[in-house]
Order: C-alpha cells, then sequence, then structure tokens
C-alpha cells in the first residue's frame, strides 16, 4: 500500500485552518505600540475635476512609488519611515511603521506627509480632503490580478465595489491587540466605538458632483458591497464569544476574492466559494496556509485583526486633521478602566452603523453618545504623551466637528 503524504503547508481540514487563524491573528502583550495608515484621493491643484493619469502619479511620487504603478520602482521609503501605496484608482496612501509615543507618531507623519505634498506639488497635485471623491466619477487606474478579480467580484453585486476600490480614502488606525486577559473587552470597544466615531469624523456626504444624502458616502460604499467581506465580524459588542474564534469562523465563510496563478493567468475565482469550501475540496488544487494569509488581507471589517487591530472605520480628515480621530481613540483606550467606560457609554448605538453612515451626527441617539465620547476623549488626552498644544488643538476640531464639523 502507498502511502501519498500531503505536502507541507497545504491545509487538510477546515479545523486545521480555524487552527491556524486563531493562531496569528492577536499577538497578545502591553498595549503600547500605535500606527497609522493614512490614505487621500490625488486631485489636480488647479482643476480638481480633470482625471488623474498615472504617467503623471508616477512620475511625481518618484522612487517612493510602490511597484504596482512602476515595476522598476526601489520603493524607497519617505524619510520618517513611512511607506507609499497607491490604490486602483490612484488613491496615495502612507502607512507609519508603530510607534509607542503618539508625539512621535504625530511628528514623523507630519513630516511625511509633507514630503509627499511637496513630490505631488511639483507636478501640479494635492491631497484630497475628504473620504470620497467629490469631483469626479470613480475610475479604475491600476490593474493587476488581484485588482482585476476583485472588480469583477464586487461588480456581481453593484456599484458599490468600483466606488469603494477607485474613489474613497480612510483614515486607519493599528493598535496593539493588547494583553491576553484584556483582548475581548479592547474588540469590543473598538466595534461598540465604531457607529459613534465614524459619525463624529464623517466628512464623504458629497461625491462626483452630488449631495449623496449620506454622511459617510465612504461608509455606505464599504457596507454596500459584500456583507461576508465587509460587515462586522460576529462578536463584537455585548456577544459573549471569543474574538479569534468569531475572526476565523468569519475569514472561513467569506466567498474567495482571487486565486493566485502562475503569471498570465487569470486569478478569478469561482463565484461564492468559501475558503471552508475550498479546503473541502472545491476548488483544486488544495489551499495552503500561505493561501489563507493571503485570504486573510481580502476580508475587509470595519475592525480586523492582523496581530495588531486594524480601526478602518474612519473618513479621510482634511490636512492636519487626522491626528485627531487618532488621537481620540488613544485616549479611550489608554487603560482598561477608561475603554470600559467608553465601551458602556457607545452600547446604546454599538450596531448602528447603516444609521451612522447615512445620518451622522444627525441622528439624537448617535450624536448624544458621540458627545459624551468626545468628552471623556478629550479628558484623557492626558494620559497621553501629546503635548498641550497639540491635545487643544485636537479638542478644537472634536468641538467643531460637533458643532457642526466641515463637509
Amino acid at each position: 500500500m502507498v502511502t501519498v503524504e500531503t505536502p507541507p503547508g497545504v491545509l487538510r481540514t477546515v479545523d486545521e485552518a480555524l487552527e491556524h487563524v486563531h493562531a496569528i491573528c492577536f499577538k497578545t502583550g502591553p498595549p503600547r505600540r500605535i500606527g497609522a495608515e493614512l490614505e487621500w484621493i490625488i486631485q489636480h491643484a488647479d482643476d480638481p475635476h480633470r482625471a488623474l493619469d498615472i504617467p503623471t502619479l508616477r512620475t511625481a511620487l518618484g522612487d517612493h512609488a510602490p511597484r504596482t504603478l512602476d515595476p522598476d520602482s526601489p520603493q524607497r521609503p519617505l524619510r520618517h519611515g513611512g511607506r507609499v501605496t497607491v490604490e486602483p484608482g490612484g488613491q496615495v496612501e502612507v502607512s507609519t511603521p508603530p510607534y509607542v509615543s503618539l508625539t512621535d507618531l504625530h511628528a514623523a507623519t507630519e513630516a511625511d506627509i509633507a514630503q509627499v505634498n511637496e513630490l505631488l506639488t511639483a507636478y501640479g497635485l494635492r491631497l484630497g480632503a475628504y473620504g470620497i471623491d467629490p469631483h469626479r466619477p470613480p475610475r479604475r487606474l491600476l490593474h493587476t490580478p488581484r485588482y482585476d478579480a476583485m472588480a469583477a467580484a464586487f461588480a456581481r453585486r453593484g456599484s458599490a465595489g468600483q466606488v469603494m476600490m477607485c474613489g474613497t480614502a480612510a483614515t486607519q488606525i493599528c493598535l496593539d491587540a493588547g494583553e491576553p486577559h484584556h483582548v475581548p473587552a479592547r474588540w469590543a470597544a473598538l466595534h461598540a466605538l465604531g457607529p459613534p466615531l465614524l459619525a463624529l469624523f464623517a466628512n464623504s456626504r458629497r461625491h462626483c458632483g452630488s449631495d449623496t444624502g449620506w454622511a459617510s458616502a465612504r461608509m455606505r460604499a464599504w457596507l454596500a458591497i459584500d456583507p461576508a467581506r465587509t460587515w462586522p465580524v460576529a462578536g463584537g459588542p455585548g456577544a459573549d464569544r471569543d474574538p479569534a474564534t468569531a475572526w476565523a469562523e468569519y475569514a472561513l465563510a467569506a466567498p474567495l476574492l482571487c486565486l493566485r496563478r502562475g503569471h498570465g493567468r487569470s486569478w478569478h475565482p469561482p463565484p461564492e466559494v468559501s475558503f471552508a469550501d475550498w479546503v473541502a475540496g472545491a476548488v483544486s488544487p488544495p489551499p495552503t496556509i500561505d493561501d489563507l494569509d493571503y485570504h486573510l488581507g481580502t476580508l475587509f471589517p470595519p475592525v480586523r485583526p492582523r496581530g495588531y487591530v486594524e480601526v478602518r472605520y474612519l473618513d479621510t480628515q482634511p490636512e492636519g486633521e487626522w491626528i485627531a480621530p487618532v488621537a481620540v481613540l488613544a485616549a479611550l483606550l489608554a487603560d482598561a478602566a477608561t475603554t470600559d467606560t467608553a465601551r458602556d457609554l457607545a452600547a446604546p448605538v454599538a450596531d448602528a452603523w447603516t444609521t451612522a453612515a447615512q445620518r451622522g451626527l444627525a441622528d439624537p441617539a448617535i450624536r448624544r453618545v458621540a458627545a459624551a465620547l468626545a468628552e471623556l476623549a478629550c479628558g484623557a488626552l492626558e494620559h497621553t504623551d501629546l503635548p498641550p498644544a497639540t491635545a487643544q488643538a485636537v479638542a478644537a476640531i472634536v468641538s467643531r466637528r460637533l458643532a457642526g464639523g466641515r463637509e
């Protein structure tokens, strides 16, 4: 009898896949570090309605351009360590290293943003100030096997995927998961805080020259793409479940967005085949651990574990104001007592994602919660290392948002 051994790394059962996701999703320890991933719509400074073109953007970014934009680029980091990537519609993203100090994150990131501004300004471009393109329809500029497969999968459900891929930009915040016994509380708090903070910092009402009627048309697009991929993970606020288990089950139930194949071959997967289906034999050859890790990067819930925890529910902010949502979230998670208080305050609207995206602070319940969280956060800024002047600037931005904000 000949025994056929499974190649190393191949996933033979769903339980093996669940175990792998469970093991890697939270790297626990003292919650010290914070980072940011800041995206912007790129516009022509003289005419924001004019379409962006790849050659100009590639030339402007120079040696900092990602290889999706320039295959021969050295992809050099910015002066203070930020890495530049470009989204399918030409949106530029700067991903920071993690910092222990919020003050250091602010200073280094502001310097890197200034460098990006210098690069773009030399070619007549500028960073946009909103979470969705207020002037132009979505138009895809980058074509890769991954993006082609994404576009095809999203198109089966309507136009929201095209809008998301090519016309939205976010402020994303990356935080340590925390000590093992605190992970569930921090995970639940980050979910519960989502709707009120989304509403507080929403600024993407206008899209393609029209008033959408939504406070965050960016989040409207995300929520409309595919609930199995972009809606919150079950086991968020108030759920008595292990977050790692909830995430692992979410990941395996999500449909495949793409299947990596050799050069020149399509990455389009069969429609509606989940990763669990792949493990069960729906696609050949069977998946590997590397395939599963790649699949996890194609899931986009508002809060996503990646060893650390990535908060994805905030619109891009106007120039110089990205620090406000980052500092507010850092202050609300500065210690266990403040985190628990914030979660309790947010509980009445913890599941109101659609209402928050559509009505924002115009919804009375969300406004009350956002105001209470803003007061708690501004009071807790003293527990961060932000200098008084920066803390006062954050408080002023938050106060202005509550008073009406900038649209």
